[in-house]
């Protein structure tokens, strides 16, 4: 029973991990006492031993896991000042973090006997350092703060790296789903439109309630002086109309895109605008496509035709399901982009915008050295321009490299030439070794300011539930789907994805034999050269 009229009700559960390890200790007595300790009260005397850092002494600790919320200190008799500092890295822990959107290094005075809670973030490491004092730690905890959505979705293979990938996609998309849908668990924090499309594609195949995505798309338009100018990028609205888009269809709710009706016809009109006579982009600044190409004039241009001419299709559509007459300019716009193809010349983002919103085939572009010049942001796109084949492949050695080097989380950037002589991010930095978290980054996002859990790297897994298992809705809502399977060399495939009708069950093997199992609401075609089953 609720008790207060509260401004705000979290809905969201905390749950108390164990430290997992102590990496590296100095000054202190009985450390290995924290590990899997389930002591979770103060009290005045007690026969067990305690952990005691002496003034001056360090701790290094690992929860396992990358996760967003705080630390629980339970303090013995004596206490006092120490340094708390959050890493994503060990090598974050072990320096100076970077500060921005949430406090990740602090000096703080822990109570006698008592308990306290500390941060706002995600971290997998914490570093304590005792500062003017003695401190005994009874236990140390860290409190994970999520969203208790069961994860509906599921994806499994022969292939258990794929396996991973997709489970670790979902789980940082995961850490990101809190009060809104932030890019990033530690840094930002905060909603960004483009960034909130693959996110939204990652949560509709994992879960049920997707709720979060309109609330967080709500919460943009409301905080947006200007929704031409939303997050002040230019071509963030045509995420919005996009994702308006995408939602109706995995959802069949039209009472969210019926209540956008005037914004929509708003945006498409402001959006005409910004097609010349030639049918060439001229989106006013801030233009931005993604972070590789925002000083790349031409390689900018050609992915913004791409987006602009995606959004503007996205725009038809749903006028087409509003019963509401597409605007003339928008309409004319879209037959002179048509006729403006750019080159995107080596940018496989720009690339993937032109190939996917049907305006230019640039498939060739993103296959070229397919190893390279990849971005976990566009990375879902990058895909999807692919054949199913290579574009496992490009899961497995790019997405696959981060596990390999021991993330739990999938990273705000990531280049495989790092690696080289890299050592795991789980490890003390090893000397003759880059440090894979504070020597490396670009743009806005270098060292230890570069975040370990963003969602939008999410990718690999709306890629594998709508290409390998093959499930594509051809109603709103999932009520006419098409399966066709595309395995790219593996033995079996089997999963879930989630729809607005109930679960639709896939079972698919090399030999071409394809299962669904659908509710009877769900019209089900298969698209298989051997016979297939479906129930």
């Amino acid at each position: 029973m609720r008790i207060y009229q509260a401004a705000h009700h979290d809905t969201r559960v905390r749950d108390y991990l164990f430290t997992r390890r102590v990496i590296w200790s100095e000054n202190t007595v009985n450390a290995g006492l924290l590990v899997g300790n389930r002591e979770f009260q103060a009290q005045i005397t007690s026969a067990n031993p305690v952990t005691e850092i002496r003034t001056g002494g360090s701790l290094l600790l690992d929860f396992g896991i990358e996760f967003h919320g705080a630390v629980r200190f339970v303090t013995g008799s004596a206490a006092g000042k120490i340094r708390l500092r959050f890493g994503e890295s060990v090598s974050e822990a072990m320096g100076c973090p970077d500060q921005d959107h949430a406090i990740h290094d602090a000096e703080l005075v822990l109570p006698r006997m008592g308990m306290l809670e500390y941060g706002n973030t995600a971290f997998r490491f914490v570093r304590i350092d005792a500062l003017d004092r003695n401190v005994q730690l009874i236990n140390v905890h860290g409190v994970a703060l999520y969203r208790d959505q069961k994860v509906t979705g599921a994806f499994h293979s022969s292939d258990e790296r794929l396996n991973r990938i997709w489970d670790t996609a979902i789980y940082t998309v995961r850490m990101n789903m809190q009060d809104f849908l932030y890019d990033g668990a530690k840094r930002d924090r905060l909603v960004f439109m483009g960034d909130l499309h693959p996110e939204a594609k990652a949560v509709f195949c994992a879960f049920d309630d997707v709720s979060i995505v309109p609330d967080s798309m709500d919460f943009i338009v409301s905080h947006s002086a200007d929704t031409a100018d939303m997050n002040r990028i230019r071509s963030y609205p045509f995420w919005w109309v996009i994702t308006l888009h995408d939602y109706y269809w995995r959802t069949a709710d039209i009472s969210y895109p019926a209540r956008q009706r005037g914004l929509l016809l708003e945006l498409l009109a402001v959006f005409a605008g910004y097609v010349d006579s030639a049918g060439s982009e001229q989106v006013p600044e801030c233009r931005f496509l993604d972070w590789p190409n925002r000083e790349k004039t031409a390689a900018m241009h050609a992915g913004l035709q791409g987006l602009l001419f995606w959004t503007l299709k996205c725009g038809e559509a749903l006028c087409a399901v509003l019963d509401i007459a597409f605007p003339g300019a928008a309409a004319d716009a879209v037959r002179r982009m048509k006729n403006h193809l750019p080159d995107c010349g080596d940018s496989k983002a720009a690339a993937a915008m032109l190939t996917l919103s049907g305006l230019k085939n640039c498939a060739d572009v993103v296959s070229r050295n397919r190893f390279s010049g990849v971005s976990t942001f566009f990375g879902y796109y990058m895909l999807q321009t692919l054949p199913t084949g290579p574009a496992l492949e490009l899961i497995r050695r790019y997405w696959g490299a981060m596990l390999d080097f021991g993330a739990t989380t999938f990273w705000e950037d990531f280049d495989l030439t790092w690696t080289r002589n890299a050592g795991r991010i789980d490890e003390l930095p090893q000397p003759g070794k880059d440090d894979l978290h504070a020597d490396f980054g670009n743009f806005c996002y270098k060292g230890l300011r570069h975040s370990l859990c963003h969602g939008w790297a999410a990718g690999p897994a709306p890629f594998l539930s709508e290409r390998v298992l093959g499930v594509r809705f051809l109603e709103p809502g999932g009520r006419r789907i098409e399966v066709a399977p595309e395995l790219g060399g593996l033995e079996f495939v089997s999963g879930v994805v989630p729809s607005a009708f109930g679960p639709i069950r896939v079972t698919a093997d090399a030999g071409g034999e394809v299962e669904v199992k659908a509710g009877e609401n769900i019209i089900v075609e298969i698209s298989t050269e051997k016979e297939a089953l479906c129930v």
